[in-house]
């Protein structure tokens, strides 16, 4: 039997990562490699017991980059701004770099649209606008790559905006989305399109590749989680200024990507539909709230909890 070309997944003990191995490992059409800084985690563990080979890496080390994409036919990369802050850029660099040096076929970038550029300079948000810039390298470069541009992430409403208990008894969140629709995707079906993106190279190659599940207002997300959940969640716009000033690590930064997603991206239906043409099954958030129902129960009793 012919051997399987082989993938190397980057941050595969990592959200993005961890859902583009399994899917590559469940379709089954190429042996998957995983290079991680937690060889020994427990989520390196599992992709072993599913058939990854598990090597140790870092992206600050381009030695270890080069060595585990030694005989790889393709590479899916993505770096971590929300780890790392200001060293994504480098880290970007040492795996394009790589990439280039080696005989990878296909390369498969996960990078985000150019806020700074694309607003004309009136906002800035590092956490795309670097992503974008290594876009940018990639092409400059000549790589052979496609690009996929990755939705917000349903889950962020479990972990980073979690509905919060109101006086009344109701449950509120909030950002500067305004009433412009936020594309959104469940973070597994990720690697439902990138593994489509490998096994179809010459549909993909050179393209920006938008993933989105589903694509609603902040009010519309609100109003399924009260019909799907039975309890009363709104959405509130929150300014610009005001989100910008609540202080935590990039603060500024989320406020500008809300705030450039109103007012520069009115809608990625487009995005929903070709995802949905390569994926059936891929999840609207009303799929994905009823499968994670059990968790916005705990959040809620939490939220009760600490009210009294």
């Amino acid at each position: 039997m012919e051997a399987k070309e082989t993938i190397l997944i980057v941050g595969a003990t990592g959200a993005q990562g961890g859902g583009v191995a399994r899917h590559v490992l469940d379709r089954g059409r190429f042996a998957v490699r995983c290079l991680t800084r937690h060889p020994e985690s427990e989520k390196a563990k599992a992709l072993r017991r599913a058939g990854a080979q598990v090597v140790p890496g870092d992206l600050e080390e381009v030695d270890s980059i080069r060595a585990a994409l030694k005989g790889c036919y393709g590479c899916f990369g993505v770096t971590s701004f929300w780890e790392h802050f200001e060293k994504e850029y480098g880290h970007g660099r040492n795996l394009i770099e790589a990439v280039k040096r080696s005989d990878v076929e296909h390369f498969v970038f996960s990078t985000l649209p150019y806020c700074k550029k694309i607003s004309g300079g009136t906002l800035e948000a590092p956490h795309l606008d670097m992503k974008a810039q290594l876009e940018q390298y990639v092409r400059r470069l000549g790589l052979k790559a496609t690009f996929v541009h990755v939705a917000f992430y349903f889950e962020n409403f479990l972990t980073f905006f979690p509905p919060q208990k109101q006086e009344d008894g109701s449950f509120a969140f909030g950002f500067p989305q305004g009433d412009t629709p936020l594309a959104a995707v469940a973070v597994e079906d990720v690697g439902s399109i990138v593994s489509a993106a490998f096994e179809e190279p010459q549909e993909y190659l050179g393209k920006v590749v938008g993933i989105v599940g589903d694509d609603l207002t902040g009010s519309q997300y609100a109003e399924t989680m009260t019909r799907i959940l039975g309890t009363k969640v709104v959405y509130r716009h929150v300014p610009r200024e005001d989100f910008a000033a609540l202080g935590f690590p990039g603060a500024e930064d989320l406020a500008n990507m809300f705030e450039f997603n109103r007012l520069y991206i009115p809608n990625r239906r487009a995005d929903v539909e070709a995802c949905r043409a390569v994926n059936p099954k891929m999840q609207t958030f009303e799929d994905w709230l009823k499968s994670n129902e059990s968790a916005f129960v705990k959040l809620f009793e939490r939220e009760h909890a600490r009210a009294h």
